[in-house]
């Protein structure tokens, strides 16, 4: 079975009907994670709370690069370790959300949304875990499914009630967000794991995309780039053509085959300066 490895590009557009960009991500390709992340709250600092999640998560995974590090969430023993360090990085990400909204007025009530993706080449396996209605995508032979589950309370009532009709749903408020990091102490994450493929392509990204585009057009223009930081491009152009209501957040990944090589070169783009990381100290514990 060939080797895979996974490489990506990614961007983020503050939209035509926003003034500022409240969406952050994050690319460390060193350790396969890939992050996206949606503010919100507006004045209330939604961009800080999307740079603190991708800042947290890309410094967690940085810090307990080494064995002999000490996480500070207990190891799950029914997790694999890419979900135990998928399942940390975001519950950080929350932690330190919520205790800046606590130090700062400007800050209180901030939150965002979350979806992350951990590659383990050597279980040719994409990790996902999300908080949110940030969405992961695969593409898939010419076929493209969505991964998550919006966090939405309309997804909520249909969880509940599937016998709505669609006048009843038509009622129900829209974009409204049930769960979200910097909303409690305790943030319940889904995770997942999905068998990766050679050629397969993931996309991660805000509501400010999937709101503007139709899964066909995403399929359409991710399936049928030549070049990963086209599509991205692509993806931000069309959003923008449909209207552009939101900030427009892409991360595109595509799993191939490593190089007969075995020196793979590392890119780690798009990874913003850590504003307020505090380290965490040595060794692994476990229930």
């Amino acid at each position: 079975m060939a080797k895979l490895r996974a490489v990506a590009a990614g961007i983020s557009d503050v939209g035509l009907q926003r003034d500022h960009n409240e969406d952050s991500f994050a690319i460390l390709k060193d350790h396969e994670l890939y992050v996206v992340a949606d503010g919100m709250g507006g004045h209330r600092a939604g961009d800080v709370a999307s740079r603190l999640a991708t800042d947290a998560m890309v410094d967690f995974f940085r810090a307990t690069a080494a064995d002999d590090v000490t996480w500070p969430f207990h190891f799950d023993a029914r997790l694999s370790e890419e979900e135990n360090r998928l399942l940390t990085g975001i519950r950080i990400a929350n932690r330190q959300i919520i205790e800046r909204s606590l130090r700062s007025r400007e800050c209180h009530g901030m939150g965002t949304t979350v979806v992350g993706a951990l590659f383990a080449p050597e279980k040719q396996t994409m990790f996902i875990g999300h908080v949110g209605d940030s969405r992961a995508y695969r593409i898939r032979e010419g076929g493209i499914s969505q991964l998550t589950r919006d966090h939405s309370l309309v997804n909520d009532y249909l969880l509940a009630m599937p016998e709505l009709s669609e006048e009843q749903r038509s009622e129900l408020p829209k974009n409204v967000i049930t769960r979200a990091l910097g909303m409690q102490d305790h943030v319940t994450v889904d995770l997942q794991s999905d068998g990766a493929e050679e050629g397969d392509l993931y996309l991660l990204c805000s509501d400010g995309l999937s709101g503007m585009m139709e899964d066909d057009e995403l399929l359409e223009v991710v399936g049928n780039a030549a070049d990963l930081t086209e599509a991205c491009n692509r993806l931000v152009a069309i959003a923008n053509e449909h209207g552009g209501e939101d900030n427009i957040t892409a991360v595109v990944i595509r799993i191939e085959p490593c190089p007969p090589t075995a020196d793979v070169p590392l890119r780690d783009a798009a990874t913003e300066p850590a504003e307020a990381f505090k380290p965490v100290t040595p060794k692994k514990t476990e229930k």
